[in-house]
């Protein structure tokens, strides 16, 4: 047999499309010609043609006919008396083309390597365009479909169903994903895994929600507001700072958008994420205050040496401050870049009397006192100095349930 069938190797490099065509030929070739150097020494007088229909292989011998008795090189001449032997029309100085039996001239085992040879740089030219790709678009947010969910990570198929990885850590904690299940995030890095390409992606880093912002308010993606830094505890609290090179532009208000319009969308993205948007500022005093939204400060003070700051709120902007799990103090921390502890300011007053809520296990049950302490209110009376509404925005509590805590919690200072 002169050709040789290379369907199945062809077929797997015509289905990996991003390799253009001048390539896929370039590289069958050189596979190829790398037998003909090992059996013959030169590859100078045979070509090597790829039919991409058929995914067939042939090759040809190219050498000049020369006199008999006349032959220096057998490599690329060939004796008048033979060549008629092929052709009776063929002339002394003329070029004598001759199909090579590739399973003759080679041997079985010679070809079988070829086709391992093949297949191995088809793998790596699709390795290197992959991570080429991605690499191009580390940053950008990508969608991709769950087709495998593992304890420490998920396994995600692209449009073109490359695999992408994103464990556990870069997945927000109340995230739960199902098979077949479209799945937004950032292309955080593209590394080697076992000599493959590994294209891991996150939901939890800055990137993602910088993306998101950039999506969802065009003055970003313009230029007209900067973001100058993103802070985030993934699932609970973001707070990002923004400035704006146009005075006549209120970036808060612009990415916030009318009624929320615009945040909205990015919160329900990120799980119900908490997202604070201020006003970035060189000043250090307004952005620590701006920092510990939605607390209001009463005073503050900063020593930058230390980068230390110590800030006083009145009793019911401390648990605001400190936000539930201690977020919010936590976030302000990074954003701020300085250490800060946060202080009751009684001056001026006598201490009140006060009760741990851990005094009302007998008359409320475990998971509601826990639902209290999870935004910083410890006691009766940081409970009580907060308004229902705002019981309620801020914890899973039914207003049914915050009503009777309150009514408990009163009983017992009525009676003192």
């Amino acid at each position: 047999m002169a050709s040789i069938n290379l369907i199945e190797s062809f077929q797997e490099f015509k289905d990996a499309e991003n390799i253009d065509r001048p390539t896929l030929m370039k590289v069958m070739e050189d596979v190829f010609k790398t037998l003909i150097r090992k059996k013959y020494g030169s590859d100078d007088n045979f070509d090597v043609i790829v039919n991409d229909q058929k995914g067939d292989l042939e090759i040809f011998r190219r050498r000049t006919i020369v006199d008999d008795d006349d032959l220096y090189n057998t490599l690329t001449e060939i004796e008048y008396k033979d060549a008629i032997k092929i052709e009776p029309d063929y002339q002394v100085g003329e070029e004598l083309y001759e199909e090579v039996d590739i399973q003759k001239e080679f041997g079985r085992r010679a070809i079988l390597a070829g086709k391992q040879t093949l297949a191995s740089r088809i793998n790596d030219l699709k390795k290197n365009i992959l991570i080429k790709k991605y690499e191009d678009r580390i940053g950008d947010i990508i969608s991709g479909e769950v087709y495998q969910v593992w304890k420490k990570e998920i396994l995600l198929l692209d449009e073109e169903g490359n695999e992408m990885l994103m464990p556990k850590s870069e997945q927000i904690p109340s995230d739960y994903f199902k098979k077949g299940e479209t799945v937004r995030a950032v292309v955080k890095r593209v590394e080697l895994k076992n000599n493959q390409a590994a294209i891991i992606i996150s939901r939890t880093d800055n990137m993602f929600l910088a993306k998101l912002l950039e999506i969802e308010v065009p003055e970003i993606f313009d230029g007209l507001i900067v973001i100058k830094k993103i802070v985030r505890d993934p699932g609970e609290r973001a707070k990002v700072a923004v400035e704006s090179f146009d005075d006549r532009i209120d970036p808060v208000g612009a990415c916030v958008g009318m009624k929320g319009s615009r945040i909205h969308g990015i919160v329900r993205e990120l799980k119900n994420e908490n997202i604070d948007v201020i006003n970035w500022t060189n000043n250090t005093q307004l952005l620590i205050q701006r920092s510990l939204t939605p607390a209001k400060i009463t005073s503050m003070e900063v020593n930058m040496e230390t980068k230390h700051a110590n800030v006083y709120l009145k009793p019911d902007q401390v648990s605001l401050a400190i936000g539930r799990r201690g977020v919010n103090i936590k976030l302000a921390c990074e954003l701020t870049g300085l250490e800060i502890d946060v202080f009751r300011d009684n001056e001026g007053e006598i201490e009140e009397y006060d009760v741990d809520l851990e005094e009302f296990t007998d008359e409320l049950e475990t998971w509601v006192i826990d639902e209290f302490k999870k935004i910083g209110c410890d006691t009766a009376k940081s409970v009580l100095d907060l308004s229902d509404e705002e019981l309620e925005k801020r914890t899973d509590l039914e207003k049914e349930t915050i009503a009777e805590v309150k009514r408990i919690l009163k009983e017992e200072f009525s009676a003192e």
